[in-house]
């Protein structure tokens, strides 16, 4: 896994894809338990970066709609 990008790069499409990579090998059963302890503080690290990228996109709508507020308020 010291292949892996880092996670602060990865892309919200990018770390949802690896992160289900990474629940479905979890599933199928890691050959060993430190393998598996492996997958599941990556998939921690992953669904943590996604969230981060949600919250940003939530953030983003809620400026924007602010502004469109703001904007039409001045208007009337």
């Amino acid at each position: 896994m010291a292949a892996d990008p880092d996670v602060a790069e990865l892309s919200y499409e990018q770390a949802r894809d690896e992160l289900m990579r990474v629940v479905a090998e979890l599933e199928q059963g890691a050959p060993t338990l430190e393998h598996s302890l492996e997958l599941w503080e990556r998939g921690e690290l992953l669904a943590a970066r996604c969230e981060q990228w949600l919250i940003g996109a939530k953030e983003r709508l809620d400026a924007a709609r602010q502004h469109g507020a703001d904007a039409n308020g001045a208007q009337n």
